[in-house]
């Protein structure tokens, strides 16, 4: 009982902890921190957490040429654009509706797999897209639930994260990680991210020299680096007993949580509209995800085979 429980206690922890991040990073900017200040920051100290947990787990950082070229692709791709995007965005737009376009990753994913020759088309995956942007377009079409040219600018803003984070994934499943683990990637990433950023911030002015005491948007980076780096770990934790997809299910919690969280301890309120764009942004995602061919862990079917 315990065995079977375990996985989903593990993927509500980290949708929960995941979804935390989105508003930590709306106190993070609250008061004027910009963007290359905060991805500095925050790619330095995840480099370094996950360089701690590498070392742990008994493996080398002492990569070769060629990863340590797949890693900056990575970088840049999956942290410094994105980071660009999603802090400008979350300036401007609710928590709860920066998180719930997020979802809209493995929709963006699909056409990029498909033309990349990495996946096949289904009549159903096409309705999730239509689906995901039917979702959007609740929320920005006039009388819908953002109201300004304003806020469609940055949601268009915050959708092109979405585009990074799924040109990432459709890169990584297409080329690999050059024999690195997912933990050893991300850590190369991030230290390079940091490496990438940190000039950035100083040429722009935006560099951060965090106060001591911490203020709040300094306690809020540093909880919302903490969590993601936690989340990410326990993620490839969960995919290597788990199976990928059953952990493939945590996107549904990170944007349930974050909206939760949102809701919380930032009192947003959201309207009639929001909630709708949700519901057939989430349909939209289980539509576009592969469908499993049992709903059983992984780990329970190597547990009865070998006896």
């Amino acid at each position: 009982m315990t065995e079977c429980l375990g996985p989903f206690l593990l993927l509500v922890v980290i949708g929960a902890a995941w979804g935390g991040t989105q508003p930590l990073s709306k106190i993070a900017v609250s008061e004027g921190y910009r963007h290359f200040g905060l991805i500095f920051w925050q790619t330095l100290l995840t480099g370094l957490l996950l360089a701690a947990i590498t070392l742990l787990r008994g493996r080398s950082l002492r990569l070769k040429r060629h990863q340590w070229q797949t890693c900056a692709v990575i970088a840049v791709v999956g942290s410094v654009l994105p980071g660009i995007t999603s802090y400008q965005a979350i300036a401007h737009l609710p928590s709860g509706v920066v998180s719930m376009l997020l979802s809209s990753v493995p929709m963006i994913s699909l056409p990029i797999a498909l033309a990349l020759g990495q996946d096949s088309f289904r009549p159903v995956r096409l309705l999730g897209l239509v689906l995901g942007l039917t979702g959007v377009a609740l929320l920005v079409l006039p009388d819908g639930g953002l109201r300004g040219d304003v806020a469609v600018f940055w949601v268009a803003v915050a959708l092109v994260s979405s585009v990074c984070y799924a040109s990432e994934a459709n890169i990584v499943a297409r080329w690999g990680t050059a024999g690195l683990d997912p933990v050893q990637v991300l850590a190369g990433a991030s230290l390079i991210g940091a490496a990438i950023s940190f000039p950035l911030a100083l040429g722009t002015g935006q560099f951060i020299v965090p106060p001591w005491p911490l203020e709040a948007p300094d306690r809020a980076l540093l909880a919302s680096t903490a969590l993601h780096a936690g989340a990410y770990t326990g993620y490839v934790a969960l995919v290597g007993f788990a199976g990928s997809v059953f952990a493939a299910q945590v996107s549904y919690l990170v944007t349930l949580f974050g909206v939760t969280w949102a809701m919380l301890f930032l009192g947003e309120g959201y309207s009639s509209w929001f909630w709708a764009a949700l519901a057939v942004m989430l349909l939209g995602m289980a539509f576009v995800q592969p469908r499993p061919k049992t709903l059983v862990p992984d780990v329970t079917l190597r547990k009865n085979a070998s006896g």
